[in-house]
């Protein structure tokens, strides 16, 4: 498999990892969009919610519950930001799931309301 997550789980490309456990891994953004930007990175391979097992929802859930566990190791005090790219058209860009974790500062935020 060509998936550079998976490689980078693996250890085939070096990535410093800010947490890890059974289910998943933290790393940092190569191409940040806030002062702080993370991956939560799911260990097993599916590039979608609609490829989640409900086995894989469980484990994802626990996984964004131990973000919030996290937050003064990745300095995520002041808030932060959960994003999940899905397809193209919204710009995932890697096809394997994650999380996009931003933070250490002020995010602006379209208005959805309208």
């Amino acid at each position: 498999m060509d998936c550079v997550f998976c490689k980078i789980m693996k250890g085939e490309i070096p990535s410093e990892k800010l947490y890890e456990n059974d289910e998943m891994f933290i790393i940092r953004d190569i191409e940040p969009k806030a002062a702080k930007h993370y991956l939560m990175i799911p260990k097993r391979h599916y590039k979608s919610i609609s490829e989640m097992t409900d086995e894989d929802g469980v484990a994802f859930a626990r996984s964004l519950k131990k973000i919030s566990d996290l937050t003064d190791k990745l300095g995520l005090q002041n808030g932060y930001r959960l994003v999940i790219n899905q397809g193209d058209d919204a710009g995932q860009t890697v096809p394997h799931m994650h999380v996009h974790i931003l933070a250490g500062q002020p995010l602006d935020f379209p208005d959805l309301r309208k």
